[in-house]
């Protein structure tokens, strides 16, 4: 059988782009999102464009017993998964933390953090058994502060000292542990943030040329198609123009 991928939050942005890459590239797929519909339309376009084979995990990965029980199921000959993405994420709200939604920090916390462990947990035992690698997708936001980044920061910094946790733990059973770190992507993720204000949303990005999912998919399978002997710790990737998380320079003609 060929190599297996898990991916989590696939029906849209990043997870979507790596997905169709890792299919590209001759992976089978687990690939995973809330929207079954989607979900199954997207499978079949993979299995039809690429020729492999793709199993469903149609789940919120905020739900622990969800994800325990999906973990058990998995087929016998589905189990030798050797790369497990951390995709699944989102910021939700841009307030200062006096005036910010306690909903919008669940939210965050439950998805960013909290799903990020539910899977690793889950799939570490059958990564031990291939020496597999997990890829967080971690953000500039787990590496500087912004102005009312607040609680999106503190989550992204937590997946990047999970992910160093998870090195440290994993190396003595041949187990990567890998971080891509994206700038200013243009996704669904400020519309999320921006509770749906396409206008807004669509603003973040004029004036300058801002990273798309694909870039960020290509430097995910960089990490992952390195040789045995090679570990990508920690990437970190930005648009040219934005030197800094809260930086972007921009000209007005674009």
């Amino acid at each position: 059988m060929s190599k297996i991928a898990l991916i989590t939050g696939t029906t849209s942005g990043i997870g979507k782009a790596t997905a169709q890459l890792f299919a590209a590239e001759g992976y089978n797929l687990i690939i995973n999102g809330r929207r079954t519909e989607k979900l199954k339309k997207q499978a079949q376009d993979l299995e039809d464009s690429y020729g492999i084979d793709v199993l469903l995990m149609p789940l919120d990965v905020r739900n622990n017993e969800a994800v325990v029980e999906y973990a058990k199921s998995i087929p016998e000959k589905w189990k030798k998964i050797n790369i497990l993405v951390n995709n699944a994420g989102l910021a939700a709200g841009l307030e200062s933390l006096e005036n910010g939604n306690v909903d919008n920090w669940n939210q965050m916390i439950d998805t960013n953090v909290k799903g990020l462990l539910y899977v690793s947990q889950s799939i570490i035992p059958f990564l031990k058994q291939t020496q597999g690698q997990i890829i967080n997708i971690g953000s500039i936001a787990g590496k500087e502060v912004y102005a009312n980044g607040n609680v999106y920061c503190g989550t992204k910094h937590m997946v990047d000292a999970l992910t160093k946790a998870m090195r440290l733990e994993l190396a003595e059973y041949g187990v990567k542990v890998s971080a891509v770190n994206p700038g200013a992507v243009e996704t669904e993720f400020s519309i999320v943030r921006l509770d749906g204000d396409l206008d807004k949303a669509k603003n973040v990005y004029v004036g300058f040329e801002n990273l798309v999912a694909q870039d960020i998919a290509a430097a995910i399978w960089f990490v992952a198609s390195r040789p045995k002997h090679v570990t990508i710790n920690d990437l970190t990737i930005m648009p040219t123009a934005q030197p800094q998380a809260s930086v972007i320079i921009k000209n007005k003609g674009l």
